[in-house]
């Protein structure tokens, strides 16, 4: 599976997402890029899954005729995704083109002195 990390995304979750086709926005040029723009490039060189933290994309984008699927994580701090790659990377197995999923990641509490 072809996946694209949003440049709001720390650009180490690709190596540990364990898959051989994951580029970041910026490797592939596109840094910069608005959201409708960002998607029909992706698309077309055949992405086929967006990983972003971006939650409101889905509402700002019509998903409608994509041949890509948008897998949004509740959280981008590295430290709170790494405990939750099981469910990204499920995400990510499971989309389907056009195909919004949320992946709602814990938070790390704020723990006291």
């Amino acid at each position: 599976m072809k996946v694209l990390l949003d440049e709001n995304l720390d650009h180490r979750l690709r190596k540990l997402l364990g898959a051989p086709d994951v580029y970041t926005v910026d490797y592939m040029g596109w840094a910069g890029l608005k959201n409708g723009e960002l998607l029909r490039a992706a698309e077309a060189v055949c992405f086929e899954v967006f990983l972003t933290g971006d939650k409101n994309l889905p509402y700002q984008q019509n998903l409608a005729g994509r041949r890509m699927a948008i897998v949004t994580l509740s959280a981008i701090d590295l430290d709170i995704l790494r405990p939750n790659l099981s469910l990204i990377v499920a995400a990510i197995d499971s989309a389907t083109p056009g195909g919004f999923l949320m992946v709602e990641c814990d938070s790390i509490g704020r723990q006291e002195p």
